[in-house]
C-alpha cells in the first residue's frame, strides 16, 4: 500500500492525493454515521483523464475504488465496505455547456444541484430535481442515488431528468451512455436508466447532460396546519383524489416543527399544530389561482386549524426554511441522525405512521416524522448518541422494524437515499434470490471483477435465502449480541 500511496502522491501532488491518517478521517462515513471505515487513500481528480488514470492504476494493483461526491448519502454509500480507494468528485465542478434552446446542460459530476439552477435562473430556466441538501449535493451524487426531493412529486426523480452520461468503467475505459436527444434510441437499452440509482457500483460518471426546466408562470406556496396527524394525511388524499397535481406534498410533524423552531431554521410554523401540511402550486396563473382556492377548500373541511399563504419569493422561502432544514434542526435532539427512508401506499400513511409510534415507543428510541406526503415517502428521524453501543443497536433495531413495516404495507424499503451498506440486511425482504443473481449479472456486465465499490447494494452470496428476523448490523454493533 506504501508503493500505491506514494504513485498516488506523484500523479496528483499531496493537495489532491490524502495520505494522511489524521485527513482521511473526514472520509471515514457519510450522513448514515453508523457505519465507519477509513479509506487507504483520497483522491481529487478534475477531468475524465484523471479519473480514467487513477482507476487504471488501481486496477493495476487489485485495490477497490469507492466513488464520492459531497458526502451527504444517507445509506453509506461512499463509505468502503473494504480497504479501498476514494476518488473524491468535488473538484470536478464545472458547468461545461447550457443550451437554453434544447433545455439542456453538461455537466461535471461535482456541480453542486443548487449551483446549476442559480446559473441557468437568468435564463427562466432551473433544474427540476430538489433534495433537501440540494445546496451541498452534487449532481453525480443525485445520479448515483437517483435522488428525488420534496417537487417529485410533479416532477419526477433524477432518472427523469438524465439524458446522457459520460462514464469511466473499472477498467478505465470509458463509455457514452444515451445522448442530448435522450437516454436510448428506439429499440435500445435505456443504459443511463439503468447506471443512474447504480450508487457508484458500476463506474464513476464524468459528464452528465440533463434536462433544463423553464420556470413556472406563477408559484404559490400554503402552509396548513392540522390538530392530527391524520387530518392532515387525509387533506393530502383529498387533494390528489381531487385531480390537483401540486408542485410537493410535504408534511412535517409536531416534535419535527418543536425542534425546526427552536433552531435557525425557524419559519413561524405553529408549535401547537400536530402536523403542518406545505402545499405548493406552480404552472399558469389562472390555474394556480383556481388550484389553491381548492387547496384551502379542502384543508376547510379537514379542519384546518390555520391556512397560511405565500405568494411573493421571501415568504416561499421563509415557509420553505422550515422544510429544507428540517435534518438540520434535529442536531439539537442528539449527536447523530438515522434518517430513514422507506414507501408506502399514500392511503397508508396514517396506519403506518402509528405503526412507526410504537416501534419507536417499543425500543425506547426518539421519533420525528417529516415526510414527502404525496409520494408516500417517509423520511422518520431517529436521533441518538452514536457513541453508545447499546443506543446505536436500539435504533438499527427500530430502523429494520420501520423498513420491514414498510414492506408489509406494500411499500419499499427505499424511495430516494438507495441501499449502500445500510439497507443490505433489508433487501431480501423485497427481492428473491432469482432476483438478485439478475441484478448481480447486470452489475458485473459494467464491473465484472468487482471493484468499484463492493460490498454495497447486493447482500453477498448465500446470505439472502431468507429474509433476516434481525439485522446483522444490530449483532455487530453489540459485538454479536441479541440487539433487543
Amino acid at each position: 500500500m506504501d508503493a500505491l500511496r506514494r504513485q498516488l502522491l506523484d500523479l496528483f501532488g499531496p493537495h489532491r492525493a490524502i495520505v494522511n491518517e489524521a485527513a482521511l478521517l473526514a472520509y471515514e462515513c457519510d450522513g448514515f454515521t453508523v457505519h465507519k471505515a477509513r479509506p487507504l487513500a483520497v483522491v481529487l481528480p478534475e477531468s475524465t483523464a484523471e479519473v480514467q488514470r487513477v482507476v487504471r492504476l488501481l486496477r493495476a494493483h487489485r485495490v477497490p475504488f469507492v466513488p464520492r461526491g459531497a458526502g451527504t448519502c444517507l445509506s453509506g454509500g461512499p463509505t468502503p465496505a473494504q480497504p479501498a480507494v476514494v476518488i473524491e468528485t468535488a473538484r470536478m465542478k464545472q458547468i461545461l455547456r447550457v443550451s437554453p434552446e434544447d433545455l439542456l446542460a453538461v455537466v461535471q459530476p461535482g456541480v453542486v444541484n443548487a449551483d446549476l439552477t442559480r446559473a441557468v435562473q437568468h435564463l427562466g430556466l432551473h433544474y427540476a430535481p430538489d433534495p433537501s441538501s440540494q445546496t451541498v449535493c452534487t449532481i453525480g451524487g443525485n445520479l448515483a442515488e437517483n435522488s428525488g426531493g420534496p417537487h417529485c412529486f410533479k416532477y419526477g426523480m433524477t432518472t427523469d431528468h438524465v439524458l446522457a452520461a459520460e462514464v469511466v468503467l473499472a477498467d478505465g475505459e470509458v463509455a457514452r451512455l444515451g445522448s442530448a436527444l435522450g437516454p436510448h434510441a428506439m429499440g435500445e437499452l435505456d443504459l443511463v436508466g439503468l447506471f443512474t440509482g447504480s450508487e457508484g457500483t458500476f463506474g464513476i460518471a464524468t459528464e452528465i447532460t440533463v434536462r433544463l426546466s423553464p420556470d413556472p408562470e406563477a408559484v404559490r406556496t400554503l402552509l396548513a396546519a392540522f390538530a392530527s396527524m391524520e387530518a392532515a394525511c387525509g387533506a393530502v388524499s383529498d387533494i390528489v383524489a381531487a385531480g390537483l397535481v401540486p408542485a410537493a406534498l410535504e408534511i412535517l410533524d409536531q416534535a419535527t416543527i418543536r425542534a425546526v423552531e427552536a433552531s435557525v431554521y425557524r419559519a413561524g410554523y405553529p408549535q401547537d399544530a400536530a402536523a403542518v401540511l406545505l402545499v405548493e402550486l406552480d404552472g399558469p396563473a389562472l390555474a394556480v389561482d383556481e388550484d389553491a382556492q381548492a387547496v384551502r377548500a379542502i384543508c376547510a373541511r379537514r379542519a384546518a386549524l390555520s391556512t397560511e399563504e405565500a405568494a411573493d419569493p421571501e415568504n416561499r422561502k421563509r415557509l420553505w426554511k422550515g422544510r429544507k432544514g428540517a435534518f438540520g434542526a434535529m442536531g439539537r435532539l442528539s449527536t447523530d441522525l438515522y434518517v430513514l427512508d422507506g414507501v408506502v401506499p399514500r392511503t397508508r400513511l396514517v396506519e403506518t405512521l402509528r405503526a412507526i409510534t410504537g416501534i419507536g415507543a417499543r425500543h425506547g428510541v426518539t421519533l420525528t416524522n417529516v415526510f414527502h406526503a404525496g409520494d408516500g415517502n417517509l423520511h422518520p428521524n431517529i436521533a441518538f448518541d452514536g457513541r453508545d453501543p447499546e443506543q446505536t443497536a436500539a435504533v438499527l433495531a427500530a430502523g429494520y422494524e420501520i423498513l420491514e413495516l414498510c414492506v408489509r404495507m406494500g411499500g419499499s424499503i427505499s424511495g430516494e437515499h438507495g441501499i449502500g451498506s445500510e439497507k443490505l440486511d433489508h433487501v431480501p425482504l423485497m427481492f428473491t434470490p432469482d432476483d438478485l443473481e439478475v441484478m448481480r449479472r447486470a452489475r458485473s456486465a459494467f464491473d465484472p471483477e468487482g471493484l468499484c465499490n463492493p460490498g454495497k447494494v447486493l447482500p453477498q452470496r448465500g446470505s439472502c435465502a431468507e429474509p433476516a428476523r434481525w439485522p446483522k448490523m444490530v449483532e455487530r454493533v453489540l459485538g454479536g449480541g441479541e440487539g433487543r
